[in-house]
């Protein structure tokens, strides 16, 4: 299974992803959030406050998440990190 291992908030509602197999990746949120629940994630100290939720995927308070398994298998929205 695929598990979130660290974050790290950077610019521009992007975030730097670790997974349990230490594969990196740096994911732009931004085409995710701005309607319904996730619109609050638009303000940045909101955004930033993303955590790691307990089935290895990234999540915030009011409640919006994203599985591991989603994360891990994006394409065309993120960077690959060596």
């Amino acid at each position: 299974m695929n598990e979130v291992v660290e974050i790290k908030v950077l610019e521009d509602y992007q975030i730097w992803l670790k997974f349990q197999d230490d594969e990196e990746k740096v994911i732009n949120i931004r085409p995710y959030i701005g309607k319904g629940i996730a619109e609050e994630l638009l303000d940045p100290d909101k955004f930033k406050s993303v955590f790691i939720e307990p089935g290895g995927g990234i999540a915030w308070s009011n409640g919006y998440d994203f599985c591991p398994n989603f994360l891990k298998e994006l394409t065309g929205v993120e960077t690959q990190v060596s």
